[in-house]
């Protein structure tokens, strides 16, 4: 049986035990090899501890070792008997906001951790306005350390009921947010049912991770496929044909169904859906495939094929939420590279909208510049008309990135539209 696969992120402040409650994570569902745990135990040894650090598994880089802080974005993978997991621990210090950016771009859950001693704090609000604003559509909250509060159950109450709050203001409903007490340290609720709090009835987190939905909007979106490849084999003698590569960023598509070719507007008719394993009946989101047309169209890389019923719409002035990632500031008549699907195109920035302050969680007045780990509303103007959808309907075609001419380092993470409205 082929097991479904769930990627999610963790977040939250610095020393909330994200990098223990992964680290919990991985030695409990024994997704670790014996010669790592060993490692870990003597680098906990020749640290003074009685105990593995489990927080050692996931910070990798040596830096992070020594400050005990996340700095990079580490990638996990595990599975469990009944789903696999890509897992992207983002850091906690403010100063790698944008690195949560990264962490949570793709994924379908964040585990959002909270000290059970502080509660939410400023960096807690931080991290929920940027996975509102990523459109993340689950959280959960993990209240770590309970164990040092002597297992209060008014502890998880009140601290739930502050984030509910939070929540709802960033657009999430009630029940994309499920609350979970853990200790990463000792492993109560992480993959095992805690004896320490019986009143507490709801999931352990992995029990939550391993049963959450993890069918994505994308799934039911009008049909998107931006072209990666155009493939012409030689050694079909039989089909002189011209395939169209890429991965469904949305929707389903099948033979039969009728597509448009942007920006150029070309309407066709889907005549096969490939793999290397043979034809499909159908694709869906995710998919890798090479589809065939009924007609000979002019098609190269960066076009899009999309459902011609409920196509983007093309333009060459988008506005849109911008995270700017870079060290070096952004100003308005900046003139750079933005990458959208497989196409890339030159854009001119344009006024700079009001900014996100994550840190009350409101929109203020517009910037004068955009330092780094800012958010903030942009117009932009590119050379080349491009087919969007906004962010908040289909991520693939609503998302950017803003490229440094000279260098080709990425400056700035963006998203078609107003994806984050709040609600007061």
């Amino acid at each position: 049986m082929v097991k479904d696969l769930l990627r999610f992120a963790t977040a939250g402040s610095v020393d909330d035990g994200k990098s223990t409650l992964v680290g919990r994570l991985l030695y409990d569902t024994k997704s670790v090899l014996a010669d790592q745990i060993e490692a870990v135990r003597r680098a906990s040894v020749d640290k003074g501890l009685s105990t593995p650090d489990l927080s050692l598994l996931v910070d990798g880089l040596r830096a992070e070792r020594e400050q005990g802080i996340t700095i990079d974005v580490a990638y996990r993978y595990f599975s469990t008997p009944t789903r696999e997991f890509v897992l992207a621990d983002t850091p906690g210090h403010v100063q790698y906001t944008r690195n949560t950016v990264t962490g949570a771009s793709t994924a379908e859950l964040a585990v959002l951790l909270v000290d059970a001693r502080h509660g939410v704090v400023s960096q807690t609000r931080r991290h929920a306005a940027v996975l509102a604003l990523l459109r993340v559509p689950r959280l959960v909250l993990a209240i770590n350390k309970i164990d040092l509060v002597g297992y209060d159950e008014a502890v998880l109450t009140a601290i739930g009921k502050d984030f509910a709050g939070l929540a709802r203001t960033l657009g999430f409903t009630d029940d994309a947010v499920v609350t979970i007490p853990v200790s990463a340290l000792v492993g109560d609720n992480v993959v095992d049912r805690s004896e320490h709090t019986p009143w507490y009835d709801g999931p352990t987190l992995l029990g939550h991770l391993e049963s959450v939905p993890v069918t994505g909007p994308e799934i039911g979106a009008p049909f998107r496929m931006p072209v990666q490849y155009v493939i012409r084999p030689r050694t079909d003698a039989r089909h002189d044909y011209r395939g169209y590569a890429g991965q469904v960023a949305a929707g389903t598509v099948a033979p039969g169904d009728e597509v448009v070719v942007l920006p150029a507007g070309r309407h066709t008719t889907v005549a096969s859906v490939r793999t290397a394993d043979g034809p499909l009946d159908a694709a869906g989101a995710g998919r890798s495939v090479t589809v065939l047309l009924a007609d000979d169209i002019d098609i190269s890389r960066g076009d899009v094929l999309a459902g011609a019923t409920a196509p983007p719409r093309v333009t060459d002035e988008l506005d849109a939420m911008l995270c700017w990632l870079a060290e070096k500031p952004l100003r308005p008549g900046a003139r750079l590279l933005l990458k959208h699907g497989s196409r890339t195109t030159q854009v001119i920035v344009g006024s700079l909208g009001e900014r996100l302050d994550t840190d009350s969680v409101s929109y203020v007045d517009a910037p004068a510049q955009l330092a780094v780990n800012d958010i903030a509303r942009v117009s932009l103007r590119t050379a080349d008309p491009l087919p969007v959808d906004d962010y908040a309907d289909i991520r693939a075609t609503g998302a950017f990135l803003l490229i440094d001419p000279p260098t080709g380092n990425t400056l700035a993470a963006g998203l078609v539209g107003s994806p984050l409205t709040l609600t007061p």
